[in-house]
């Protein structure tokens, strides 16, 4: 881990990376970061012992730059990046709805760009960040980018034509299951729960689910077939389930979340 690499844009997501490459073994020597307040730019120097930089002097300094401000930011950080980025850079973006040929177009002809979509889960390190190589990325900028990204969860790589639909599924993922445990909260409450009782419940019942989903290898169906006794409790909940149109519902949403990314990415903001 000798190269040096710059994170720009050190809010929430840029500080969780930050932070995760450090806990992974990166030297905080080797690393960088840029931020728009000076206060800012002091809070990271006291917190990581990493140096606080220009972008322009980002740019020039860093072996890879991880571009991690809002989309409607990156336009201009490019165009501030492109006169002093050599096409040898790895360039990351990991901003919602960017492409890989937005960035390429924009910077040195041969500029290797990385795109990736992580979750807000990257601040507990137990993200899903779902990585698609440009036209000039090699098998080897995939890999280094993964290294970074592995810090703060897992990573998956996919064709970077499904990255839409990753952002429905995993980018947006953790709020839909805030909006049931949500739900489900005040469905306790009206069951005569206090709230943190109701809360506690639901939020323990979803770790548990996660974690069988994770560990035991078994489709969904199964285990929600093993909860599942003939005429008890949870087959009456999930008959109201397909009764409201819950699971069209869901559908119908991941599909309204994949044609909004798309039009981030088309520039209709």
């Amino acid at each position: 881990m000798t190269q040096t690499v710059a994170v720009l844009g050190t809010g929430k997501i840029g500080e969780a990376l930050l932070s995760g490459m450090i806990r992974a073994g990166w030297r905080p020597a080797h690393l960088l970061v840029t931020t728009r307040r000076s206060e800012r730019a002091e809070e990271l120097r006291d917190r990581y012992g990493v140096e606080t930089v220009t972008n322009a002097e980002a740019a020039k300094r860093a072996d890879t730059l991880i571009l991690a401000v809002k989309p409607q930011d990156m336009g201009r950080l490019l165009d501030e990046l492109a006169p002093h980025t050599a096409p040898d850079r790895l360039v990351i973006s990991a901003a919602a709805g960017i492409t890989t040929a937005f960035i390429e177009e924009r910077l040195s002809p041969g500029t290797p760009v990385v795109r990736v979509m992580p979750n807000t889960p990257v601040l507990v390190d137990e993200g899903m960040s779902v990585i698609s190589g440009g036209s000039h990325a090699t098998a080897d900028h995939l890999a280094h980018t993964e290294e970074i990204f592995d810090g703060v969860g897992k990573t998956l790589r996919v064709p970077e034509s499904q990255q839409d639909a990753a952002t429905a599924l995993s980018g947006s993922g953790p709020a839909y299951f805030y909006y049931l445990v949500e739900a489900m909260t005040d469905a306790g409450i009206l069951l005569g729960l206090p709230r943190a009782q109701a809360h506690d419940l639901i939020v323990q019942a979803a770790i548990g689910a996660a974690v069988m989903l994770r560990d035991s290898g078994e489709h969904p169906v199964k285990l929600r077939e093993a909860v599942t006794s003939p005429a008890g409790t949870t087959i009456s909940a999930i008959r109201e389930l397909e009764n409201h149109g819950v699971r069209a519902a869901l559908i119908a949403a991941l599909e309204a979340a994949r044609d909004r990314s798309r039009e981030l990415a088309s520039g209709n903001g």
